[in-house]
């Protein structure tokens, strides 16, 4: 008895196939077309400061768009000292330097501890206080916020890295204790299992775990360190200890009629986040969407 066997089917029509991944391979004009606007509400104040910065206080009547005729490469010799670049540059870097590191010391911990104790009504409380914090805007504690600094001899450079750490925290907790509870805790059973404390464990097992939100409470903290103004403003007391965005509002009055040497001092303060942000804009957003998606 012999035995009939018939040949694989194949698809009618070949074509189906190349269709279909041409299909996955068009373009989404729309959300394209979004992107575009979107680059160029960037690019375009980017471009216009970069020209403006080149240009001579008697180029600035014609197109603001328009390419200097000779780029006049001192307006940023001029902004740098009248800035008074060294010092203000210093007083930012102390700052933001200070911030980030008391911020990832103290946030850090704080975050763990209320992770690890979210069943426990006690800290879920402090979370939501925490949460709820993020709610109140800076100009209702503005006027006690420099009453008490005062007093307490803290308007300086190291009452605003305080300052920073501390308004920074109810955020910082947002991200941390996401990121924290997708942590197994068989690693932390294991250490205590090994005779390690809870200090121990943290430093020696948790926190090297935290380093993409490390790096992403880090860089964000230091965008914001670098670049305020409010707080600055109405903190420091000492003009020697001032911040670069407040030694540019301190010399408006001068660039109101030299706007290039302005633009060229807006650029040289943003030129050093910049460079920051683009080689670690992935860590930015790797930590985020760790972060929320736990």
């Amino acid at each position: 008895m012999s035995t009939v066997t018939t040949p694989p089917t194949t698809d009618e029509n070949p074509t189906r196939e190349p269709k279909r991944r041409n299909r996955d391979r068009s373009t989404n004009w729309p959300v394209t077309i979004i992107m575009v606007v979107l680059s160029l509400s960037v690019l375009a104040p980017l471009y216009f400061a970069v020209v403006t910065s080149l240009k001579t206080p008697q180029e600035l009547g014609g197109s603001g768009f328009g390419l200097p005729a000779a780029p006049q490469w001192q307006n940023y010799r001029t902004a740098w000292d009248l800035v008074d670049f060294p010092l203000t540059v210093m007083n930012s870097l102390i700052i933001t330097a200070g911030a980030v590191i008391l911020t990832l010391l103290t946030n850090s911990m704080v975050a763990y501890a209320i992770a690890r104790n979210l069943d426990r009504k006690l800290f879920k409380g402090l979370y939501f206080y925490f949460i709820s914090a993020l709610f109140v805007p800076f100009p209702i504690i503005m006027l006690p916020v420099v009453k008490q600094t005062a007093l307490l001899g803290m308007d300086n450079r190291w009452g605003l890295i305080f300052l920073y750490t501390v308004y920074g925290l109810s955020f910082n907790i947002f991200l941390y204790v996401g990121y924290i509870k997708s942590l197994p805790r068989d690693l932390e059973e294991a250490a205590l299992i090994d005779g390690a404390s809870t200090w121990t464990t943290f430093w020696k097992v948790i926190f090297p775990l935290l380093g993409p939100m490390n790096a992403t409470v880090g860089i964000l903290t230091a965008l914001w360190a670098w670049n305020d103004f409010m707080l600055p403003l109405v903190v420091l007391s000492d003009p020697d200890q001032r911040t670069l965005p407040l030694a540019q509002f301190v010399f408006q009055g001068q660039f109101s009629t030299d706007y290039p040497a302005a633009f060229a001092s807006y650029l040289m303060a943003l030129a050093p986040l910049v460079i920051v942000y683009v080689f670690a804009q992935r860590w930015i957003i790797s930590g985020v969407m760790r972060g929320s998606g736990k």
